[in-house]
């Protein structure tokens, strides 16, 4: 079975890149109903996110994995029972085609091999730092209100990169969101299975997605995200925080 990802090889083993929404890609035997031009927006891919991700890696010469399949398809970033993770309706847009779908072949066909190939990664490599690249929209379509931040960290009960990570950009005169503009508490489903749930430090690393929708964009926080990775790298304990229960996981929209 074809996993949904696109690997890239590095050799700065201590970081994992990952991005869950790098892609717009639907199958040709899946049809999703809708305008082909939705497929540009927040709805279905993480814009920026898949060319920075694939920019920071070269610069850190560090692996990466991003997601080759839409959100609209299955949302990788989602548990296997969450209400989202086949979206019937995002930001006020219909997704009709996904009203009658056989749930369990499309998680067997995306979701699972997908989650499989991150777990057998970090069980090999072991990575001591776990970076997640989003981009989110300025302004929701539909009931929004703006979103002044530039990036927000998302972290879950692990705040081990999520501290000095919000100090570093807030240092950078950067507006910064403190699990903002979603909560890693209840939006942190990926790395809270690979990183967390293994004693990893890791973030989610939310840029609005207006500042890297060009090349001068993701250049500029390339260098940004760089700068940070070293920062982190030598700034991490190195040792893994006490036991805790299982990571908060409640189920909603994004």
């Amino acid at each position: 079975m074809n996993v949904p990802a696109e690997v890239i090889e590095g050799n700065q083993q201590d970081i994992l890149l990952l991005c869950d929404h790098a892609s717009n890609h639907v199958p040709p035997d899946i049809g999703l109903g809708i305008a082909p031009e939705l497929l540009d927006l927040h709805i279905a891919v993480d814009i920026g996110a898949g060319p920075l991700t694939r920019s920071l890696a070269a610069r850190l010469d560090a692996p990466a994995i991003l997601a080759t399949v839409s959100r609209l398809v299955i949302d990788l970033h989602r548990e296997p029972d969450h209400v989202g993770l086949i979206p019937h309706k995002s930001d006020g847009h219909w997704i009709p085609g996904n009203d009658s779908i056989d749930r369990a072949a499309r998680i067997a066909r995306f979701h699972a091999p997908y989650h499989r190939l991150l777990a057998r990664r970090i069980r090999a490599r072991r990575p001591k730092l776990i970076l997640s690249v989003h981009s989110f929209t300025p302004c929701l379509e539909h009931g929004g209100t703006p979103r002044p931040w530039e990036i927000g960290i998302l972290y879950n009960r692990d705040a081990r990169a999520a501290r000095p990570a919000i100090d570093f950009f807030r240092d950078q005169g950067l507006v910064t969101g403190d699990n903002e503009p979603y909560s890693g508490r209840l939006l942190n489903a990926t790395l809270n299975r690979h990183a967390e749930a293994n004693g990893i430090p890791s973030i989610a690393l939310e840029v609005r997605n207006d500042l890297i929708r060009d090349p001068e964009g993701v250049e500029r926080w390339t260098a940004l995200l760089a700068d940070l990775a070293v920062h982190l790298q030598a700034t991490l304990p190195n040792r893994a925080p006490a036991k805790a229960k299982a990571p908060d996981c409640m189920p909603i929209a994004r």
